[in-house]
């Protein structure tokens, strides 16, 4: 599921126009940020959206980060992996993928997600 910014599930996780631009992904418990820019930098906006996704209980990947998104994500303590590239589509090249688990589990009520501590 592709998440643009200010529809409601992005207002919930804070990922609005006036600090970002891009979209971001969801699949199963996991938000993808790829394609995004900070609209101020140094504001730390990218911080409280990963604090946030992270509070919502779920986890976060960051697929193939350059530059100053992978030293970002090295300080907060994401994990290095490789994944199938897009194996949806019959790729199955490796992509390094960053990773943050949630210490919290996901449990789905309803279509509604309910964070167990």
């Amino acid at each position: 599921m592709i998440i643009e910014p200010d529809t409601p599930f992005a207002q919930e996780l804070g990922f609005t126009s006036d600090k970002f631009v891009g979209w971001l992904a969801k699949q199963e418990e996991y938000i993808y940020i790829s394609f995004i820019e900070s609209v101020d930098r140094r504001q730390g906006n990218l911080s409280k959206l990963f604090d946030r996704i992270l509070e919502l209980g779920y986890s976060i990947k960051v697929p193939a980060p350059l530059g100053l998104m992978k030293n970002i994500v090295q300080k907060k303590g994401f994990t290095q992996t490789e994944e199938p590239f897009a194996p949806e589509h019959g790729i199955y090249d490796p992509c390094e993928v960053w990773v943050l688990k949630n210490n919290k589990i996901l449990a789905q009520n309803g279509g509604f997600v309910q964070t167990i501590v």
